[in-house]
C-alpha cells in the first residue's frame, strides 16, 4: 500500500477531558514497529464501557484519550516479525491479549494473558505512554517511536528542524484506550491483540463481537456453564444482558428471566430468548425475593450485566442455595460490593467474568465463524448506524437508553 512505511495523518474523536462531547480531530498514526499491525478501521460498536471512562471512572490519568474498543478493519501494514497477518486480512482489535506464551495462556483456567495493556494501569484504562499524536501545528515534524516489547508501551518522540524533543499538545499527550483506540480511522496494535477473521465476514456486523457480544454470551456459556434445563436471570438488557440471554438459550436453559427496569427492552430480549420478563419496579419487595417466589427457590444461573454493584449483590442473592452460581459481567471500579457470609455458606458460587472467558484470538475467529453459520446472532443488536462525525449524537443516545448498540461506519472497506 501506498502508505506502508510512513506515518498516517487521519480523524479521531478525542476525548480531551472527563464529562465532556469528544472532539473531531486530526491525529498522527505512526508505522508499525516490531510485533505491531497498523489497522484501517471500518467500523466501531459504542459499549458503555467507552462511557464509563468519560462519564463515570473519569481518572484523571485517563485523559486525553481516543476512546474505542469494540471495531473491526483491515490491516495496512505490518511491522518487522510479524508473520500471522498481512496486508489486506480483515480483524478485530482486541482488548484482551492472547500472546500464548505465559501461564494464563497456556492455562485453560483462565482467558487473561500476562502481557496486556492492563496489567500495571487497569485503572486508568491505557499505558501511560501513547500511540497517537494530535498533528495541529506540526510543522517539519518527524516521529521517532520507542517500543518495550515487555509491558507493550510506547514513547513518542518528536524532531522539530533536526531537534528531537517530547511531544506535547497543550501540554497533553494522547492515550491509546484500552490497548486499541477504534474512534479513529487507523489504529496500532500488537499482534498478540489482533483477531484475524474470515474474509467474507461483514466488518460494519462482526465489529461488535469486540467486546459486547462476546462478553455477555461467554458469560453464560464460558464462565457460568449453563446446564441444559436450567434456570436463568439476567440482569441488565444492554447488549452485554441480550447477549447473555443468547447464550443461556444456546446452552438449552428452559427458563430464561430478563430483568431490567426499562419496560421498552422486553421485546427485544424475546428475540434472544427470555421466557419471562420483570421489572423491579412493578414490585415492592426485594428482586431476588421476586425471583424465589417465581422458580420455587431461586435461579440456577444469575448474570449481572449492569455494572452496579448493588445489583450484583442483587444477582447472587436471586439464586438458589446449595448450587446457585452468580455471574459479575458488568464493569466498575468505583465501589466495593458485599453480601453476607451466608449467601456463600449456604452453598452460592459468585464468580466474575471479562471477555465471557473467551481467549481472545482464537474466541474472536470462532465466533465470528459461528455469525456466519447463522448460530449466533449479530444484526439483531444493531439500532442505529452512523458516521464517526456523530459519535456525540450515538453516546447520548446510549446515555439514555435509546439503543442497543451504535455502530459508527468509519472507512469504506
Amino acid at each position: 500500500m501506498a502508505t506502508t512505511g510512513k506515518v498516517i495523518r487521519c480523524k479521531a474523536a478525542v476525548a480531551w477531558e472527563p464529562n465532556k462531547p469528544l472532539v473531531i480531530e486530526e491525529i498522527e498514526v505512526a508505522p508499525p514497529q516490531a510485533n505491531e499491525v497498523r489497522i484501517k478501521i471500518v467500523a466501531t460498536g459504542l459499549c458503555h464501557t467507552d462511557l464509563y471512562h468519560l462519564f463515570e471512572g473519569m481518572h484523571k490519568d485517563g485523559f486525553p484519550a481516543v476512546l474505542g474498543h469494540e471495531g473491526a478493519g483491515i490491516v495496512e501494514s505490518v511491522g518487522p516479525g510479524v508473520t500471522e497477518f498481512q496486508p489486506g486480512d480483515k480483524v478485530i482489535p482486541m482488548f484482551t491479549s492472547q500472546c500464548r506464551e505465559c501461564r494464563f495462556c497456556k492455562s485453560p483456567k483462565t482467558n487473561q494473558c500476562e502481557k496486556g495493556w492492563a496489567v500495571d494501569r487497569y485503572d486508568v484504562m491505557a499505558l501511560e505512554d501513547t500511540r497517537f499524536t494530535y498533528s495541529k501545528y506540526l510543522v517539519n515534524t518527524c516521529f521517532r517511536i520507542f517500543f518495550n516489547q515487555n509491558l507493550m508501551s510506547f514513547r513518542f518522540s518528536v524532531q522539530h528542524d533536526g531537534k528531537e524533543s517530547r511531544f506535547t499538545c497543550k501540554g497533553k499527550k494522547v492515550l491509546q484506550f484500552m490497548g486499541t483506540s477504534t474512534f479513529s480511522e487507523y489504529t496500532v496494535v500488537n499482534q498478540i491483540a489482533v483477531a484475524k477473521i474470515d474474509p467474507a465476514a461483514p466488518l460494519d456486523k462482526v465489529c461488535l463481537l469486540g467486546c459486547g457480544i462476546c462478553t455477555g454470551y461467554g458469560a453464560a456459556v464460558n464462565t457460568a456453564k449453563v446446564e441444559p434445563g436450567s434456570t436463568c436471570a439476567v440482569f441488565g438488557l444492554g447488549a452485554v444482558g441480550l447477549a447473555a440471554v443468547m447464550g443461556c438459550k444456546a446452552a438449552g436453559a428452559k427458563k430464561i428471566i430478563a430483568v431490567d427496569i426499562n419496560p421498552e427492552k422486553f421485546e427485544k430480549a424475546k428475540v434472544f430468548g427470555a421466557t419471562d420478563f420483570v421489572n423491579p419496579k412493578d414490585h415492592d419487595k426485594p428482586i431476588s425475593q421476586v425471583l424465589a417466589e417465581m422458580t420455587n427457590g431461586g435461579v440456577d444461573y444469575s448474570l449481572e450485566c449492569t455494572g452496579n454493584v448493588g445489583v450484583m449483590r442483587s444477582a447472587l442473592e436471586s439464586c438458589i442455595q446449595a448450587w446457585g452460581v452468580s455471574v459479575i459481567v458488568g464493569w466498575t471500579e468505583l465501589h466495593d460490593v458485599a453480601t453476607r457470609p451466608v449467601q456463600l455458606i449456604a452453598g452460592r458460587t459468585w464468580k466474575g467474568s471479562i471477555f465471557g472467558g473467551f481467549k481472545s484470538k482464537d474466541g474472536v475467529s470462532e465466533m465470528v465463524k459461528a455469525y456466519l453459520d447463522k448460530k449466533v446472532k449479530v444484526d439483531e443488536f444493531i439500532t442505529h448506524n452512523m458516521t464517526l462525525d456523530q459519535i456525540n449524537d450515538a453516546i447520548e443516545l446510549m446515555k439514555h437508553s435509546k439503543c442497543i448498540r451504535t455502530v459508527l461506519n468509519i472507512s469504506p472497506e
